[in-house]
């Protein structure tokens, strides 16, 4: 079995493949002041709850942009499993051709994002990952990472309202309905759920026009929405074609099938 681990500033999802197929997969909270011990312990309670056996894991690959984790989960790879992790970075073999300035300040999730989306939608493409940020890029049909656009997430201007302001309160992130409210709490949400729709569209409109310039195809630009609030956000706009929530997962199933030692 391989046990994937996408570590992004909010949440660590986990990904158990076997025989190139996910079969389990889980959400914990990024937390840097737990030990490669505590993780661990949780790691082993989620397996054997799911009667799964930790002796069976080959092999981790890790995906992290949280590098104070980093280090955590390689020692835990190798106290727990036995195994040096394969970490996404530079010299690991992905199939994209990297077009942005400096390859090596590109975030990790969004190569792997661009390899899954790429194997299984073909392109061009646009990849939203509704993440802590809000990210899209763009990859042409011949697999170049062109590059892309990163926003704040949903959650973080949440945050920001909350702890900016003296009366506003914290709110759940749904749509209110309609964008002339008569409280404060659902005047919020509309700002923040039909604001964060708005600039969705624009982005991808605006992106899907740079492409042309890019693309030596007449084949539509597909878009691709993953991360934990991609399906609030895709009922209300009409550019998203697929929403893939394991995206990251599946792209670093590929990555180590392209790494692995034979």
């Amino acid at each position: 079995m391989l046990l994937a681990f996408d570590v992004g500033n909010t949440n660590i999802v986990l990904g158990v493949f076997k025989d190139g197929e996910l079969i389990q997969n889980w959400r914990l909270e990024t937390d840097y002041r737990k030990s490669a011990d505590e993780y661990g312990m949780v790691i082993n309670q989620l397996f054997q709850y799911e009667g799964l056996d930790v002796k069976e894991v080959e092999d981790v690959i890790i995906s992290t942009v949280v590098p104070s984790v980093l280090y955590t989960l390689q020692h835990l790879s190798m106290k727990y499993f036995n195994k040096r992790a394969l970490v996404i970075g530079p010299g690991i073999k992905t199939g994209l051709v990297v077009k942005y300035d400096n390859p090596k300040l590109v975030g990790a999730d969004r190569i792997v994002n661009a390899v899954a989306a790429h194997a299984k939608y073909g392109g061009p493409l646009i990849i939203i990952d509704f993440g802590t940020a809000t990210t899209f890029c763009a990859i042409t049909e011949k697999a170049e990472y062109l590059g892309g656009t990163i926003a704040p997430g949903i959650k973080i201007s949440s945050d920001a309202l909350f702890e900016k302001t003296a009366k506003l309160p914290k709110v759940e992130l749904e749509e209110p309905g309609t964008v002339i409210c008569r409280n404060t709490v659902q005047s919020m949400q509309s700002g923040l759920v039909y604001g964060h729709m708005g600039m969705v569209e624009f982005i991808v409109g605006k992106m899907k026009k740079e492409l042309q310039d890019y693309c030596s195809t007449d084949e539509p630009v597909k878009v691709i929405a993953t991360g934990g609030l991609a399906t609030l956000i895709d009922n209300g706009v009409d550019c998203i074609d697929y929403v893939d929530k394991m995206l990251t997962l599946e792209g670093l199933e590929l990555i180590y099938k392209k790494n692995r030692k034979k």
